[in-house]
């Protein structure tokens, strides 16, 4: 049984020692002095590695599930943090005639009726998926992702697992802190998404469509007509990977200006399109022969709504000119922190993590690891921050230290900041404010009758609480009432004012 695999690996990395002090776990100690596999060198590693190495050992979705915890080092001790990091997808390939089960029971039809020259040996495998290569009738090199059959169901079931491993945490002070529960709700929405197929196909034709007009970046054609929940065919690509930092250079292409791309690519994903591939890590990007960036692998991706760019926007803008009241303002009005929570002692603690930075020269300041440290400061006022600006940071130090990897002098700042300027000029420009009302206007339309009653019926409610002054609300009330055609009348007004626009 998979439960019995999964208490002996943990049994043998001693992770019961990581959660002492839990009366009931007492009985369970004292039975493990009996078991032999319970004394090794594994169980005696430090706990950054134990923990990692438990993680690779109980399989693809407990990996998926560090890696995704790897982000969250807001709320991770260091040690931990580190070796989470490391954690790699690099999975046996499973076996290639299931491929093919998968391939035609979604197509409905044999491979050689679709494709010609299908190759039966993968050319990657990952926890989720692995990757063929073929040709359609026409000639078209493609490439088939097939997902991993009953990975679904191997999912629910290990997601099973780990809720109530979460819950177990819970009983520890020091585990609690770092919201287990809600930290496999987090990893649950990811990991549920990305065995779909579609769903990556759709996330990879947003991101083509938004670069329609770039020659920044590139996105593989997809085949929807015959993509499917469970493999997804899309135009194969060829170009250098962007770590082989060699084979760019024998190609002629400039590094500097190769890392000065990718910077603008995430900026401008994240602050004019608020969606951004958040897997950019070295495998999953290429560059063409003309220094064109190629993306795949689309199944994680990031989204921002206008509220989380502009926090983002104001976090920068806060950095950069060594505001640090904006800063904790910032982390209080997003609701990262308690809203009692004392905003000097919090200004006092962004300004102890980012002062030193700036005896740095700006090209060697890391803005993922300014934010990761502002997050992690924060946790001492119990602060939460969402996933999405977790994943933001996450992909951000990706791109920063392959940005430098390309380019050592890379200076992101220079390289955004005109960027950003451009992108929120048009973001606060008044007749695109215009046309987002115009947008909202028909439900507001809708609840418009209902603006002047709501006021009556709050001031009636006061009125049934002992409010020493009720003669004064009486004529607030008679005077809404009066007013209430008149109101109506003005704000439809200004609406067909905005509707000219």
């Amino acid at each position: 049984m998979r439960i019995l695999k999964i208490i002996k690996i943990l049994i043998v990395y001693r992770i019961d020692k990581l959660i002492p002090n839990i009366w009931w776990l007492y009985p369970i100690k004292f039975i493990l002095i009996f078991i032999p596999f319970a004394y090794n060198k594994k169980g005696r590693l430090p706990r950054g590695e134990k923990i990692t190495n438990t993680l690779e050992e109980l399989g693809v979705i407990f990996i998926k599930f560090g890696q995704a915890l790897s982000t969250r080092k807001d709320l991770l001790p260091d040690d931990i943090g580190r070796e989470l990091a490391r954690l790699q997808d690099n999975c046996k390939p499973f076996d290639n005639n299931a491929a093919v089960q998968v391939i035609e029971k979604s197509l409905g039809k044999s491979i050689a009726t679709v494709f010609d020259d299908f190759a039966i040996k993968p050319i990657a495998s990952a926890s989720i998926a692995s990757v063929y290569t073929a040709k359609l009738k026409n000639g078209t090199e493609i490439v088939i992702k097939v997902v991993r059959p009953n990975i679904e169901a191997q999912i629910q079931d290990d997601l099973k697992i780990l809720h109530k491993l979460a819950k177990i945490a819970n009983f520890h002070p020091e585990l609690k802190r770092l919201r287990p529960s809600q930290l496999i709700a987090e990893f649950e929405e990811i990991i549920t998404l990305e065995p779909d197929m579609m769903n990556e196909a759709t996330n990879a034709q947003t991101l083509k469509n938004n670069f329609k007009d770039s020659k920044l970046l590139y996105v593989p054609e997809v085949y929807f007509d015959l993509s499917s929940k469970n493999i997804l065919v899309m135009e194969r690509i060829y170009g250098t990977p962007i770590g082989d930092i060699q084979a760019l250079k024998d190609k002629g292409l400039c590094l500097k200006t190769l890392a000065e791309n990718g910077t603008k690519i995430f900026f401008t994903q994240v602050f004019e399109h608020n969606f951004f591939h958040a897997d950019m890590h070295p495998g999953n990007i290429f560059v063409g022969d003309d220094g064109t960036y190629i993306g795949v692998d689309f199944g994680i991706m990031g989204r921002l709504s206008k509220r989380d760019m502009r926090i983002n926007a104001d976090l920068f803008s806060g950095f950069f000119h060594r505001d640090y009241e904006k800063i904790a303002n910032t982390f209080i009005k997003a609701g990262w922190v308690n809203q009692n929570s004392n905003s000097i002692q919090l200004e006092s603690a962004m300004r102890t993590i980012c002062e030193p930075m700036f005896n740095k020269p700006l090209g060697e300041i890391s803005f993922g690891e300014v934010l990761m440290n502002l997050f992690a400061q924060a946790r001492k006022f119990d602060a939460y921050i969402q996933p999405q600006f977790l994943l933001f940071d996450k992909t951000l130090l990706n791109i920063e230290g392959l940005g430098r990897q390309l380019y050592g002098d890379l200076d992101l700042w220079e390289t955004a900041k005109p960027l950003l300027d451009e992108i929120m000029a048009k973001k606060v420009n008044v007749f695109d404010k215009l046309k987002d009302i115009k947008n909202e206007i028909p439900e507001f339309i809708d609840n418009l009758d209902k603006l002047p009653n709501m006021g009556i019926e709050a001031l009636n409610n006061l009125q049934n609480i002992n409010i020493n002054n009720n003669n004064q609300t009486d004529k607030i009330i008679q005077q809404l009432q009066k007013n209430q055609k008149q109101q109506v009348f003005l704000i439809i007004g200004l609406m067909i004012a905005v509707l000219l626009f």
